[in-house]
């Protein structure tokens, strides 16, 4: 496999980027080797700039569920772009989008489009503070809710990718008002509202965990964070940045039949523009300005293009569409097990939907502390060869990989087969 360009704009990238990079995943650090450059992408298939062609499963980090260059989001898109890329006013697109999100998901009474799932957290952050009057907020070790300053404590992602403590930059004053707990263990967070429940503004989660990898929440977990945030008057916030409108129609709320206070999106709702929105009870949101006294503002929210795009890919997510997902996501996983088996490397499979994670331990995997567990070694080893026989994996074992409309049972039979010969791999490192 060719990668002579790539690495060649790797060392112009290094001169210009921080590490080389605009994400710091994207860098490989946790894998090592060097970054792909892509050149184009096509339904469920990438194409570096040395011309390999890979089955592609980060998709963006999620937000393409119908596949690149889908023919009906391109369309609208174009349509779009036609009539003008940016307003600065309001436009007929941002309410067919918001008529949308609330006929699939109710519970989201009023919302506000923002730019990128960071904007959407940290704004329902600050709503939940100043609806509430109050400072503190909750969150799970390893649960990654975008790069602002309350929300990087104990975070996951490029964080726990890099092994970075909680990053430079933080305010310790603002960094005391994050208190967290471990993801899946409800004892621990009725300790820290035993604590504090009279200052916590909010909880908020992701319902599955996709930024250590795929976590999947325990029987009853949910459903008794939502229950202490109700005893002790703080609001629930479900980050839906990643499972929004990809584990189901209704997203991980629907899944789970969870009816939060403030839920965030990102990835899915934009199809790959830049995207973010926040929304939930109408007496919550009716606090935000101009409507009440919580500021929040941005120049490109409600983004046209970013309307059209999300629009037309959840019009194509139909029930027939999540169908297909799961049987190919179920068809995968299987394979992958059945693969790891064969090469006698042992590995837990967590999967909901059409997210999955691999991890290479023999132990279950539920929490943060059991994901550091596991060995990071062998999961470069698999990464590299899986790449090397076709199949782009995200390049951290403390990511999610994703499937989309456009991934075929070719693409399925494929990949298997090149785990067959990864796992091999992985089986030789220590």
């Amino acid at each position: 496999m060719k990668t002579e360009l790539s690495q060649k704009l790797f060392e112009k990238a290094n001169d210009l980027f921080p590490g080389g990079v605009n994400s710091p995943v994207r860098a490989f650090k946790g894998v090592g080797g060097t970054p792909r450059f892509i050149a184009r992408a096509r339904g469920s298939h990438i194409v570096d700039v040395d011309g390999n062609d890979y089955v592609d499963y980060v998709l963006s980090w999620g937000p393409m569920i119908v596949g690149h260059c889908h023919p009906e989001v391109m369309r609208e898109v174009q349509d779009a772009m036609k009539e003008g890329s940016s307003f600065g006013a309001p436009s007929p697109r941002e309410i067919l989008l918001a008529e949308l999100v609330r006929e699939r998901m109710p519970w989201v009474e009023k919302m506000r489009f923002v730019s990128s799932g960071t904007e959407a957290t940290t704004s329902a952050i600050r709503v939940a503070r100043g609806f509430t009057g109050r400072d503190d907020i909750v969150k799970f070790d390893g649960c990654y809710h975008g790069a602002g300053d309350p929300l990087l404590v104990k975070a996951g992602s490029g964080v726990e990718t890099l092994g970075l403590p909680d990053s430079p930059g933080v305010p310790a004053d603002v960094a005391r008002h994050t208190l967290t707990a471990p993801y899946n263990d409800l004892g621990a967070l009725e300790k820290v509202f035993e604590a504090k429940g009279s200052s916590i503004a909010a909880v908020i989660l992701e319902p599955v965990v996709g930024n250590m990898g795929v976590l999947v929440p325990r029987p009853g977990f949910l459903e008794g964070v939502h229950a202490l945030c109700r005893k002790h008057g703080a609001l629930f916030i479900v980050d839906e940045v990643m499972t929004g409108f990809r584990l189901s129609a209704g997203g991980a709320c629907g899944l789970y039949g969870l009816r939060p206070d403030l839920v965030t999106f990102g990835k899915v709702i934009g199809a790959g523009l830049p995207v973010g929105a926040f929304g939930g009870r109408r007496d919550v949101m009716d606090r935000v300005a101009p409507a009440g006294p919580i500021y929040q503002a941005g120049t490109l929210s409600g983004n046209p293009m970013a309307m059209a795009a999300g629009h037309a890919a959840l019009k194509l997510m139909t029930e027939a569409a999540y169908r297909k997902l799961e049987t190919l996501s179920a068809a995968l996983a299987d394979g992958l097990v059945a693969a790891a088996a064969e090469a006698k490397v042992p590995v837990q499979l967590n999967r909901v939907g059409s997210m999955l994670t691999v991890f290479f331990s023999d132990r279950p995997v539920f929490d943060a502390a059991s994901a550091r567990a596991c060995n990071t070694r062998r999961f470069g080893a698999f990464f590299h060869a899986m790449l090397e026989h076709g199949a782009y994996l995200p390049p951290s074992q403390f990511e999610a990989a994703f499937l989309s409309t456009a991934h075929t049972d070719d693409d399925v039979a494929r990949t298997v087969a090149a785990a067959r010969v990864a796992f091999a791999e992985a089986a030789k490192v220590a």
